[in-house]
């Protein structure tokens, strides 16, 4: 079985909180990890898209209270947010008795509505953590599959795990078919399903490159202000990984847009109807999508608190991503999708000694990690993740 490194961090959390929101995109193993956290103790279940579940808490303070001796676990909890306030409540009263923790897990996709509901209502007595696909950590060993599988089908369970390719190709249509004629409109549902599948299909194609909203709203026929509602859409249900430009102080002239990409290669390959690897690795697209994995993979496992950026200047320096740990410490990080030759260029020393990088890292899907000149370290993408993991 595929361990989520995840879970004992959730666990840890509700040794320390009240409530946990564990958010994430529909399918990617969110009710199953509470399932199994839910079998070491006493719990109570109720999944918000079952019609008697939701009609029980409709007036939910009693029905919740007869649990307060149960870690309640509330599915699909952003149909539902009127429910934080009662949850409050319970959790402050708990609290004078002196219960404080380990009281409620919430599961949900990181709708507007949820985070900022959650986050008015309940702060200082919540905690989130995001639930993504499979990362590379996790399925090392898996006889499932490789690291060039990942890549190729995303991490989301049943497509990695799929007994072929046509079958996970299968399943991730039918996430993005469900995606855009039900889950959206939950939403938003002005947002028309065709337009938004046009508008995702043109992210996958510029995999990795810079935003221009202006050329993507003319494509679509629409204004600038309305692509900009679809983005944050897709940003905010975990789909979409809007990448900022680092922004120091420097005296030089930086690139200001954001970079994009479909944060699951596998939803990248199918917008594009790409089935196999030979399909990938001819298309355009290939370098763009190998670096979004390979940034998904690292994100995954580093520090929540860890800010993530890139830098690029108009003279051609560039850093894919740069991790910065605090004001005055951040390593930068070069992707490299090729095991002969992954050598940096000009541009990523330019970038290192403008950032005052920590570390000058080259990640790349070898299996052993070895130095190259000017204090650059050369490092397979799973030791490079069980550094980062490890930070505090």
């Amino acid at each position: 079985m595929i361990a989520r490194h995840i879970r004992s961090r959730v666990e840890t959390l509700l040794c320390d909180q009240a409530a946990v929101a564990l958010l994430g995109p529909r399918q990617v193993g969110k009710t199953t990890l509470a399932r199994q956290i839910a079998s070491t103790r006493p719990s109570a279940y109720f999944d918000l898209e079952n019609p008697e579940d939701a009609a029980v808490l409709a007036e939910p303070r009693a029905i919740l209270h007869q649990h307060r001796n149960k870690l309640v676990i509330i599915d699909e909890v952003q149909r539902l947010p009127r429910l934080f306030e009662p949850v409050r409540g319970l959790i402050d009263e708990y609290r004078l008795a002196g219960d404080r923790t380990g009281k409620f897990l919430f599961l949900g996709s990181a709708s507007p509505d949820l985070l900022r509901q959650s986050s008015e209502t309940l702060a200082g007595r919540i905690a989130y953590r995001e639930l993504g696909p499979f990362n590379i950590l996790e399925i090392l060993g898996a006889s499932a599959g490789t690291s060039d599988t990942l890549w190729l089908r995303g991490g989301f369970p049943d497509s990695f795990l799929a007994d072929s390719q046509r079958t996970s190709m299968s399943w991730r249509r039918d996430f993005i078919r469900t995606y855009l004629e039900r889950d959206i409109a939950q939403f938003d549902a002005r947002i028309p399903g065709e337009t938004l599948r046009r508008f995702w299909t043109m992210l996958a194609h510029s995999q990795g490159g810079l935003l221009n909203v202006s050329k993507l709203a003319a494509s679509l026929v629409i204004d600038v202000r309305t692509l900009n509602r679809y983005l944050d859409l897709l940003v905010d249900l975990l789909l979409v990984r809007r990448l900022v430009p680092w922004s120091g102080n420097v005296k030089k002239r930086l690139v200001r847009s954001p970079k994009i990409y479909v944060r699951d290669s596998g939803l990248t390959h199918a917008l594009l109807g790409l089935t196999t690897q030979e399909d990938v690795l001819g298309h355009p697209v290939a370098g763009g999508s190998y670096e979004g994995f390979v940034i998904e993979n690292i994100l995954a496992v580093a520090p929540e608190w860890l800010q993530p950026f890139f830098y690029r200047t108009g003279a051609g320096a560039e850093v894919d991503l740069v991790l910065e740990f605090s004001r005055s410490r951040c390593w930068a990080i070069e992707i490299k999708r090729s095991t002969a030759s992954p050598q940096p260029k000009k541009g990523f020393h330019l970038g290192c000694d403008t950032l005052r990088a920590e570390r000058r890292i080259v990640v790349y899907p070898g299996d052993r990690a070895f130095p190259q000149p000017n204090g650059v370290e050369t490092l397979p993408i799973a030791q490079l993740m069980n550094e980062l993991s490890a930070q505090t």
